[in-house]
């Protein structure tokens, strides 16, 4: 088995960012994000993207 076997990397679609306010809640903080507000779809500020994007990183 390679190493993509135990770590893939899924290319998730992200929200377009916004040109300025308002802005969508994050989901899970409700501060600002960078998307528009009429974006519909989970939407995570810069802090929790990056919390996520730690806590499902692969750990080799």
């Amino acid at each position: 088995m390679s190493d993509e076997d135990y770590c893939t990397i899924i290319d998730a679609a992200k929200p377009p960012k916004a040109d300025g306010p308002p802005y969508a809640e994050c989901v899970l903080c409700r501060e600002p994000t960078e998307y528009p507000e009429s974006y519909k779809g989970i939407t995570l500020c810069p802090v929790c993207e990056w919390h996520e994007s730690q806590r499902t990183a692969c750990s080799g």
